[in-house]
């Protein structure tokens, strides 16, 4: 490994502690330091697991004369344990002679599983409590304080460029032990943060305030899973980052299985095809375009979902990302391929045979996110503005037919309820002013227009009217089968249901709200048009 450092950056190995949680490499690395020469000390744990194979290694309650104590709670928390990570060489010599100090060059070291255990269904504050580490931090600021003289390596990732630089250079560089110090204090920050997140929503912890629940400060702890080719220009960098955590299940734990990198707008555009395709129990699938739907369909099958989502508005889906809520199989994955140019895939599962298919498209991104619903996230959500971070709670959850309220003289069939309900689960996804016409069917149901990100819900009304004319399924296919309209908010004139009525809608289901309701309602009522309202809305800017 080549630093570019000089002889004087250099600081053998000759002593080591070693005292690990994940134990990932630990035996491999440990019977390379003892390999040439290195004295190694640990703990507890590790310490048995590296005799076991036969490493030599002293124990630290051996070496400080000071027994594990308090069922390990207290093990490292040492003078001479920090004073050999502390010490610098060349002014505090005399003093670790004096009390017979031995300096530590490189400490391996890593946490207990904190956030790994506060993530578990019905864990206990005790249990919670037990897995705050104390001793590792400790040692791992020391360490990384002290990285002029002390490789700290927090991550087993690690492990192997320790390795290299010891075989190439018989010490550590001054570049490495700085960057390992960066890392360790990450590590204690993001650490912390986890423990203060969980503290503060324990109910007899929390912060007193207001009356709200914010913390007074927030401290998010974000991974960098991609840095991205650009960011939605060239000429703007970018990278991916997630919260620690949601990093299995999910799709910011999904793995790619073929296709070039993402870039950024693929991954907001998967973002939220995804965040969609999962609010739907039956077989769905959601083609996105520029972050809106633009086809959303449900069938007894996800290849007849596909072929509705597609059919609905094949010329927008034309460079789009598709969705699915089940696996996909080689049929499906071959009609995809044959009939249209999509940018990524995003599904819980590929089948046998449907990769093949979809290697014909060497540059189709495909991605398998395990269970739709299996995601796991704050349920909070972060946009930049004015130097600071908006935070919300995610728009989750949604109606059901209990809860509609009828507005109308002419109320709405089970099956309009069933198209309203639909088309309201679709247009939270749509950018404000957000307008989805849709079509329920006998086995599904299945968007037909949609119209968004207008300044004026008049002009998103007409949009969706007009795909929904243009559209190969606004009409024989949903003969006999209403035609019904969602909206993200309330209507504040009647101009909106009359294009509505115009373009053939039945039912509508919007929040309601207006001082003019009273208006809408009496237009719905003059066209014979069934409304329901549902007192929630769903702007997405």
């Amino acid at each position: 490994m080549d630093d570019g450092a000089s002889p004087a950056d250099l600081i053998p190995v000759r002593r080591a502690l070693i005292s690990v949680s994940d134990k990932t490499g630990v035996v491999e690395f440990a019977r390379f330091l003892a390999g040439r020469g290195v004295e190694i000390f640990s703990t507890g744990g590790t310490a048995r697991m590296l005799g076991e194979h036969n490493i030599a290694v002293t124990e630290v309650s051996a070496y400080t004369g000071f027994p594990e104590i308090m069922d390990g709670r207290v093990k490292t928390l040492h003078p001479k344990i920090h004073a050999g990570l502390l010490g610098r060489r060349e002014l505090d010599a005399a003093a670790m002679s004096e009390h017979g100090i031995e300096p530590i060059d490189l400490l391996a070291v890593n946490l207990y599983p904190f956030e790994r255990t506060v993530s578990k269904a019905g864990v206990t504050r005790e249990e919670a409590v037990e897995q705050i580490d104390v001793g590792g931090p400790a040692m791992m600021r020391a360490g990384a304080k002290n990285h002029d003289r002390v490789a700290v390596v927090a991550d087993p990732a690690d492990y192997t460029a320790v390795m290299q630089a010891l075989r190439s250079a018989n010490g550590t560089t001054r570049a490495l032990r700085s960057r390992l110090a960066v890392k360790a204090f990450r590590r204690t920050a993001a650490y912390d943060a986890a423990i203060a997140a969980w503290l503060a929503g324990v109910p007899d912890v929390a912060e007193a305030g207001d009356g709200d629940d914010w913390p007074p400060s927030l401290t998010l702890n974000l991974k960098c899973v991609q840095a991205l080719l650009y960011g939605e220009n060239p000429h703007q960098r970018a990278a991916f980052y997630v919260e620690d955590g949601v990093v299995s299940g999910g799709f910011a734990g999904a793995g790619q299985l073929q296709g070039k990198p993402l870039s950024y707008n693929n991954i907001a555009d998967v973002g939220v095809a995804y965040e969609c395709v999962r609010g739907f129990k039956t077989p769905a699938c959601v083609i996105v375009k520029h972050a809106n739907p633009c086809g959303v369909a449900c069938a007894a099958s996800p290849h007849e979902a596909y072929r509705r989502a597609l059919e609905s508005d094949s010329m927008s889906a034309f460079g789009g990302i598709i969705a699915f809520n089940r696996a996909l199989d080689a049929p499906t994955a071959r009609e995809i391929v044959g009939r249209q140019f999509v940018e990524a895939i995003i599904v819980p599962e590929v089948l046998p045979g449907a990769l093949d298919a979809l290697r014909e498209k060497e540059a189709l991104r495909v991605l398998a996110c395990g269970e739709a619903g299996a995601g796991s996230d704050s349920g909070r959500r972060y946009v930049s503005a004015f130097g600071g971070v908006l935070v919300q709670d995610g728009d989750v959850g949604g109606v059901g037919a209990d809860v509609l309220e009828v507005r109308t003289r002419r109320r709405p069939g089970d099956d309009e309820v069933e198209a309203l309900l639909f088309a309201w689960r679709v247009v939270k996804f749509v950018k404000s002013n957000a307008i989805v016409f849709a079509r329920g069917l006998k086995d599904g149901a299945v968007t037909v227009g949609v119209g968004g990100g207008q300044t004026s819900r008049g002009d998103s009304v007409q949009i969706a009217a007009r795909k929904s004319r243009e559209s190969k399924l606004g009409g024989e296919i949903g003969a006999g089968r209403p035609l019904v309209m969602a909206s993200d908010a309330f209507f504040p004139f009647r101009d909106g249901l009359d294009v509505a009525a115009g373009a053939g809608v039945a039912a509508v289901i919007q929040p309601g709200g207006s001082i003019h309701d009273d208006e809408v309602i009496a237009a719905a009522d003059e066209h014979g048009l069934a409304m329901v309202f549902t007192g929630v809305r769903h702007f997405r800017h």
